[in-house]
């Protein structure tokens, strides 16, 4: 742990405490103090200016990454019989109706994200208090309740992220892993940053980005200045 500790004092140094920084200069900062021995995941931190206790200042949707997040997730479909083919096609790694609903009660979780046809949400509905905490609840909202379900298991493959307010209004979300390609990171961040910035609730007042943060899975957090993105909020 002593070493561990020297390291992120280390890095921590690196960065100025005293400024914040573009999108595009925090990335290959970030990449620069990297210690870790493994590829850790980039991280967003953004901290809203809403109050998620009221219905009307909840903050959630997806995005679909330009670059992806690195990894392939492991997509299990409840669908109707006709539906099943579509989404098999589209490579979703799981496949079933109703015998998917038991088996996930009887504890099986092998799988990363989980779609569903609207006809199977009353089997579905079982399920929350299991995929509810884990946040895999399939959702309208987040469009993987639908009836175009192969569109549904694609963009999930293609790197698609959800993203909501917790309690304390803050949202944390994946933008790739620290071997991408700076170009790639960065334009993952802005592409989460600006549909954050787009389900920004009209009943949210005064300044809606409080602070951004970018950080690796072990690394020290950097400030991002959020003047340009406040700009675009307004008009």
């Amino acid at each position: 742990m002593r070493t561990r500790g020297k390291q992120f004092a280390a890095a921590r140094a690196q960065i100025a405490v005293d400024r914040t920084y573009t999108i595009e200069e925090a990335v290959p900062l970030v990449q620069k103090v990297k210690f870790a021995k493994f590829d850790e995941t980039v991280d967003l931190s953004l901290r809203l200016g809403v109050d998620p206790k009221h219905a009307d200042q909840m903050v959630r949707g997806t995005v679909v990454l330009p670059h992806g997040l690195g990894r392939t997730k492991r997509v299990l479909a409840i669908a109707g019989a006709e539906k099943q083919k579509e989404a098999q096609e589209a490579g979703a790694d799981i496949v079933g109706g109703e015998e998917l609903v038991e088996k996930i009660q009887g504890g099986f979780m092998d799988f990363d994200a989980v779609v569903a046809t609207p006809d199977m949400m009353r089997a579905v509905g079982k399920l929350g208090k299991v995929l509810g905490p884990r946040g895999l609840m399939p959702n309208p909202k987040t469009g993987t309740v639908t009836a175009d379900i192969s569109k549904a298991v694609r963009e999930i493959k293609a790197g698609k992220v959800e993203f909501r307010v917790d309690k304390t209004g803050i949202i944390h979300a994946p933008v790739g892993k620290m071997s991408f390609a700076t170009e790639s990171l960065v334009a993952n961040a802005h592409a989460l940053v600006e549909s954050i910035v787009k389900a920004k609730p009209s009943a949210a007042k005064g300044k809606y980005l409080k602070s951004v943060t970018l950080s690796s899975t072990m690394g020290p957090g950097v400030r991002i200045d959020t003047t340009h993105i406040d700009v675009a909020v307004k008009h």
